[in-house]
């Protein structure tokens, strides 16, 4: 886990970053605030290094001349052409009955975001403190956005480690309708078997796999399965077409679509 990072803002921006700076070392990251004449281009080539930055459009995650934020914005076109019909991710997770929905690996809550928009409350649980903090951001921003705004409030955001949470749910016996399982390495599973990729991973991504490395902390969804099967009538895991099935275990339906499938786990014993 980062336990520092430095903070680039320019002078205008200062008291939001000062804001973000307390926000995160209360969240276990010792943040350093820099002050910069400009965030351009040239000084994110210049400055290559993991970091955060601050300006009008909020907080972002930067590095190797590049600089990224969940921006929910950006998939208001998508929401809108979605419907229940044409998202296999809305058939696999029954989002017609708009369920109540967990989403174990957060990532940049597009997926969530979507599911919202179809129906479903959904919590989403990130444990990495910066991550976290984007996805918060995120969330603000949208509920600022005429079109967003009624989704986000069926978006309920826990700082949390997923395993921590699930077991929580399960000592408390506090089930749920189904439970949203992405892992974000799933090429790396316990079988090293699955079909690695040869496009270039998006931006996003790639400053997503520096600040999660994939060889430490970083749980690759096998230790989740099972614990959502204790709590939820159907859990479901996204995966790539080809990949094997998360902890190797078989699923009990699919969907399969063109370059991803979902697969479903249900638990028939499990009553609301």
């Amino acid at each position: 886990m980062v336990g520092e990072i430095r903070l680039y803002v320019e002078k205008n921006f200062q008291e939001q970053a000062q804001y973000y700076a307390v926000l995160l070392t209360s969240r276990g990251v010792n943040t350093f605030i820099e002050v910069v004449e400009k965030l351009n281009a040239r000084f994110f080539r210049l400055n290559p290094k993991l970091a955060l930055c601050v300006d009008a459009e909020g907080l972002w995650l930067c590095a190797n001349g590049m600089r990224m934020q969940p921006d929910w914005k950006a998939e208001v076109g998508r929401l809108k052409r979605a419907s229940i019909k044409s998202e296999m991710i809305a058939r696999a997770c029954n989002l017609s009955e708009k369920p109540e929905l967990v989403d174990a690996t957060a990532g940049l809550g597009h997926d969530s975001l979507l599911m919202a928009q179809l129906g479903a409350n959904v919590t989403l649980i990130e444990r990495h403190p910066i991550l976290f903090t984007l996805l918060e951001d995120a969330k603000k921003a949208a509920e600022a956005d005429l079109f967003l705004a009624k989704i986000v409030t069926r978006i309920h955001l826990v700082f949390s480690d997923s395993a921590k949470y699930l077991k929580q749910q399960a000592d408390e016996q506090k089930f749920t309708d189904v439970i949203y399982l992405d892992p974000m390495f799933p090429q790396r599973d316990q079988n090293h078997q699955a079909e690695k990729k040869q496009a270039q991973v998006k931006k996003q991504m790639q400053l997503l796999h520096l600040l999660l490395p994939e060889d430490g902390e970083m749980d690759l969804g096998d230790e989740l399965l099972d614990l959502a099967k204790t709590i939820a009538k159907r859990v479901i895991v996204k995966r790539p077409r080809h990949a094997v099935f998360l902890a190797n275990q078989q699923p009990d339906h699919q969907w399969l679509g063109d370059a991803c499938r979902f697969d479903a786990y249900f638990s028939h014993e499990i009553c609301m």
